[in-house]
């Protein structure tokens, strides 16, 4: 796992090779001092030579010195190697967040996917920061420092033969059951965020309905829930500090003990023991860099695992089938389709659905709700794919076709219509970036968008702000008919799109698709009967079945729920 995380530093590799070098060359530097350092005792003091005490003292110093500098280095590559690997990894989930299928997105929570690319990648992020360095150090301290301690003094030395292993066994414990609080503290993460989105995309309707202290209270709910998990993770995690300070004072008083014997004996001197108990020190300090790096590495696993289920998700809908092909005329055809959201579910949304629509046929789909109407739509695209069943465009298979040529022959301007932040001509060139202001006021026109724009404070540049808030349902509704008009697209889709419209600026809008956009196959999803009346044809949904095809008159001369869904309407329209 590791190695596929740290494939994501990209070009930033140089700076880790860069860290790791100024690392191992500082630790060399550093285990240099102490050796110095008991010459100068055993010698310089002992033989009260000033020039030899002065001369080991520069030495020192530069030493030190070099440290230093290769230090700073060393904490300035690993940073930038650690951003690089962050920005690689948030790019690769996010370029594959780019190809899921609605059905791909649905196997996880949004909020999940806000965590996976924010506080997962920046857990691994700093590991490599800040655990760059210990990582690295560590080891060469440890095994230098031991190597010269035995060189020093082999009997004494063997105290870390019984040490390391309590140590590696302390360790071993601690790690083996913090990790999996780590996995359960970052899905508390998850809620959370949850929570947190779901509070601030419906602020209206939570004041609306006052519901704010409900919403209090879930929040406390998932916020305590946070608590815990990270208190029980880090409580158990922050046992590593006592098990360390446990073996390194253990070993120290070992040392003193059996050093001061041998003192007395005349089997050390007094340098040698000062110089040892220094590299003493700089094996217990490389020993406490390793068990924080395991620690850094425990939680940067757990995180790196939630962030590869992301990037090894396969996509459900591919562009393995598809040829060199284009959408010429915009016919479609469904063929006893059958679709259902996950394989395990035991009913169908969609059963045994046929039918075929001309190109350049205006049709209504319409039904009660629940009909399942949108879902029949969005397999027109391929945002689903259907379970049974083949739907055709122009007498191919969608899975024949490329997905970005399928997708920019058919315009869809769903139920929950999006504006992005920028201006308003902005989001009408995500229809076609490079679109001329003719093209832009010719789609408008046709939209009815003209009717408000000129009223907006600063026209077509105007800012729409986050989700387009300063402007109307109605309005953003036929801004996103016109974005979705400027691409030109084979096939428009419009599911229930114009519900927030009056009826006069609906029917001006369905007499300019008709007049303007003759050879455009359109399908219209409605509620109001108003809204498809004047379709060639308008296919009846009920329980995801096509129930009845027909004209307006047909269906309300032989079809009872047609005839009651028009009785219903006319009702509410008489009071």
């Amino acid at each position: 796992m590791l190695l596929r995380i740290f494939s994501y530093m990209g070009k930033y590799r140089k700076f880790a090779f860069l860290a790791i070098c100024c690392v191992t060359a500082e630790s060399v530097f550093e285990l240099l001092v102490p050796l110095l350092m008991a010459d100068l005792v055993d010698i310089g003091v002992a033989s009260g030579d000033r020039s030899y005490i002065y001369a080991k003292g520069i030495q020192m110093t530069v030493c030190a010195v070099i440290a230093l500098i290769l230090g700073i280095g060393s904490a300035r590559f690993s940073a930038l190697a650690g951003q690089g690997l962050g920005a690689g990894l948030r790019e690769a989930q996010y370029e594959k967040l780019q190809h899921y299928s609605f059905s791909n997105i649905d196997h996880f929570r949004v909020s999940s996917l806000v965590t996976r690319l924010t506080s997962d990648v920046t857990n691994i992020q700093n590991s490599v920061s800040t655990g760059l360095r210990p990582f690295c150090r560590g080891p060469v301290m440890l095994v230098t420092a031991t190597g010269v301690a035995f060189s020093l003094n082999s009997k004494l030395a063997l105290i870390f033969l019984v040490a390391l292993p309590v140590l590696a066994f302390l360790l071993f414990l601690i790690i083996s059951h913090v990790r999996p609080l780590y996995s359960r503290m970052q899905a508390a993460v998850d809620t959370v965020n949850r929570i947190i989105q779901e509070n601030l995309t419906a602020i209206r309707v939570v004041k609306a309905c006052v519901r704010g202290e409900y919403e209090i209270e879930k929040f406390q709910t998932g916020n305590t829930g946070l608590r815990k998990q990270s208190e029980t993770a880090f409580r158990l995690a922050a046992l590593n500090m006592p098990a360390m300070q446990f073996v390194m004072y253990s070993t120290i008083l070992g040392i003193l003990w059996f050093g001061g014997g041998m003192i007395r004996s005349g089997e050390l001197k007094v340098g040698e023991l000062t110089g040892f108990l220094s590299y003493v020190l700089q094996i217990l300090n490389s020993l406490m860099m390793i068990s924080n790096v395991f620690m850094m590495m425990t939680r940067s696993l757990a995180s790196g695992a939630r962030i590869l289920e992301v990037i090894d998700e396969k996509p459900d809908i591919t562009d393995e089938d598809a040829r060199d092909i284009q959408v010429e005329h915009g016919a479609i055809a469904f063929d006893h389709v059958w679709f259902k959201y996950k394989e395990e579910a035991k009913e169908y949304v969609l059963s045994d659905v046929s039918f075929q629509i001309g190109a350049g046929e205006t049709v209504g789909i319409i039904g009660q709700t629940g009909s399942a109407k949108s879902t029949l739509i969005q397999l027109i695209p391929r945002l689903y794919e259907a379970t049974r069943g083949t739907v055709l465009v122009d007498g191919i298979p969608v899975k024949e076709y490329p997905m970005k040529g399928l997708r920019d022959a058919i315009a869809v301007v769903l139920q929950k219509n999006t504006l992005f932040s920028g201006t308003l001509l902005d989001n009408l060139r995500w229809g076609k970036e490079d679109a001329s202001m003719e093209e832009v006021e010719e789609a408008c026109r046709i939209a009815c968008v003209d009717e408000f724009v000129d009223r907006l404070a600063d026209g077509y540049y105007t800012e729409m702000g986050q989700g387009g808030v300063n402007v109307s349902g109605g309005q953003k509704q036929r801004l996103c008919i016109a974005r979705a008009i400027l691409k030109k697209p084979k096939v428009l889709i419009l599911d229930d799109s114009t519900s927030a419209v009056d009826t006069a600026t609906e029917g001006k809008l369905r007499s300019a698709l008709r007049e303007k956009l003759p050879d455009m196959t359109k399908i219209i999803i409605a509620q109001r009967i108003s809204s498809v009346k004047d379709a060639d044809r308008i296919i009846l949904l009920d329980d995801g079945r096509v129930n009845d095809i027909g004209t307006h008159e047909e269906l309300l001369e032989r079809n009872h729920i047609y005839q009651e869904i028009y009785e219903s309407q006319k009702e509410g329209a008489d009071l």
